[in-house]
């Protein structure tokens, strides 16, 4: 786990492999941003001049690397471009960017701007989430693993500020190493048996519900879906609870360890990164683990769905009936559309919870894919208030998303011939809202609910950007600690 310390050293001096530094654009070059001042004087106050050199501009994203050549103590020079007026996220994203191109270092000094503590936060999160790597199943070769130790340049009295950003850092990986751990490690006792680690270690209390207890409690969403694998299912519920606390968040996420459609199997391409149908789970576990280390004064409450939806003899079929949490019945017309399912089973049970907002987060469709690509996530809500609040709180974490409607003429489509409810529409327009309004109909009466689609944004396919690694990403884990945040602050 890569370390992170404040540190009052002049970057001339400070023993470190490389250093970091900011560039903003300037005419037909760069300029150093703020708190690299002292390097660029023991370089004879050339550093822009070298850089512009190196084809600089100092755009958001750019990191341009310069051999020290004996001027400073480290090795190698770092800019890592902020782009004109430069937001918390724009810092972020340089931070992570030159972190992680820095990969097979052991130190490392970062002096990006640091003006306010946003400015500190920024920076240390954008470094310690740029210092990943996934290297649970490598045995060596030639791969360079993340920087071991960063040397933040910022003021002692900030170290707060830091460690919020240490911890929300800790619950992104988390959430990216649970996402890329491939099923053959990772069945639903498996993730089970990590939210009861995590709880241990955090004070959270836990309950589980295994397979037997899932069918005699009624929750017939996540016992069918599971009923087609070996691995057999788990509903997992997590309570961080403060004296002081007058509001109750509750998050359900879902957690499919391994999606291959059931027997409504998925075409293969389709199927090589469904390890990560379990990310709106893992963003809840990680969100849960945030808000118990920062002990937010609001009481959040956390289902964990979890199931591995495979073929067999076992598996249930197209036109089977299901008997949700709560009574209400739903006739599966495909199988691939499980997610819904063992949600609906949460969203009902959060009712005996009173929660003053429940929110779900799941990779749940394709079409939000289509909808809004892979960065931004999809926001829908059975309040407009609520709906654009969690975006502004999304965006405030640094996560996009996007407001999106629950057009009431979208129920019809999801009528059945036997049941209460089929899972999928006849349409093939707005499956993204499709899958919102069929959540809606689980939420209970007259709470403030929010449903956030994570689909593309949980798994990186594409090469690593700012602080974003390929494979897992942690997405929603910040997103849903700022909601607990705002709740407890009245602002939600």
């Amino acid at each position: 786990m890569t370390s992170i310390s404040l540190d009052g050293a002049a970057l001339a001096s400070i023993d470190v492999d490389a250093i970091v530094i900011g560039v903003v654009p300037a005419g037909t070059g760069v300029a150093p941003a703020a708190g690299s001042e002292d390097l660029d004087r023991a370089l004879d106050g050339r550093l822009a001049e070298a850089l512009a050199a190196l084809g600089a501009t100092g755009k958001a994203g750019e990191v341009t690397k310069l051999p020290a050549l004996g001027a400073v103590t480290a090795k190698v020079i770092v800019a890592a471009g902020l782009g004109e007026s430069p937001s918390a996220e724009d810092v972020r994203r340089a931070a992570g960017a030159a972190v992680r191109s820095l990969a097979g270092n052991a130190r490392v000094a970062v002096a990006l701007p640091t003006v306010s503590a946003e400015d500190v936060e920024a920076v240390a999160l954008g470094a310690l989430l740029g210092a990943y790597s996934f290297d649970a199943f490598r045995t060596g070769g030639d791969h360079k693993g993340p920087v071991e130790e960063i040397r933040l340049l910022a003021p002692a009295s900030e170290e707060a500020t830091v460690e919020r950003a240490r911890v929300l850092a800790d619950a992104v990986k988390l959430v990216r190493d649970l996402v890329n751990t491939p099923p053959s490690h990772l069945a639903p006792e498996d993730l089970a048996a990590e939210a009861g680690r995590v709880a241990g270690e955090t004070g959270l209390a836990i309950e589980v519900l295994d397979e037997k207890a899932l069918v005699e409690g009624g929750y017939g969403g996540i016992a069918g879906v599971g009923q087609g694998s070996v691995n057999p299912p788990r509903l997992v519920r997590l309570a961080h609870t403060h004296p002081e606390a007058s509001k109750t968040l509750v998050l359900v996420g879902k957690g499919i360890t391994f999606d291959s459609g059931g027997l409504s199997l998925k075409p293969a391409e389709a199927m090589d990164w469904m390890k990560s149908d379990m990310g709106g789970a893992a963003a809840v576990l990680g969100a849960l683990a945030a808000v118990a280390r920062l002990g937010l004064k609001v009481n959040v409450i956390g289902y964990l769905t979890i199931a591995e939806n495979m073929p067999s003899g076992t598996a249930q079929r197209p036109s089977d009936v299901l008997r949700i949490y709560g009574g209400k019945t739903v006739e599966v017309l495909n199988t691939d559309a499980e997610g819904r399912l063992v949600m609906a089973d949460a969203l009902v049970r959060a009712g005996e919870d009173s929660p003053d907002l429940l929110v779900d987060v799941a990779t749940l469709t394709g079409a939000q894919l289509v909808a809004l690509g892979t960065r931004t996530t999809g926001v829908m809500a059975n309040d407009d208030d609520v709906r654009e609040k969690v975006v502004a709180a999304a965006e405030r974490a640094g996560e996009p998303s996007w407001g999106m409607p629950l057009p009431a003429e979208l129920r019809k489509g999801l009528d059945s011939a036997v049941a209460d409810i089929a899972n999928i529409s006849g349409d093939r327009w707005g499956g993204m809202l499709v899958a919102g309004t069929f959540l809606k109909e689980f939420v209970p009466d007259g709470v403030r609910w929010a449903h956030l689609d994570i689909a593309g944004p949980s798994f990186n396919k594409g090469e690593p950007y700012g602080y974003t690694p390929k494979g897992g990403t942690g997405a929603a884990a910040r997103t849903l600690v700022q909601i607990a945040e705002d709740l407890a602050a009245g602002v939600l």
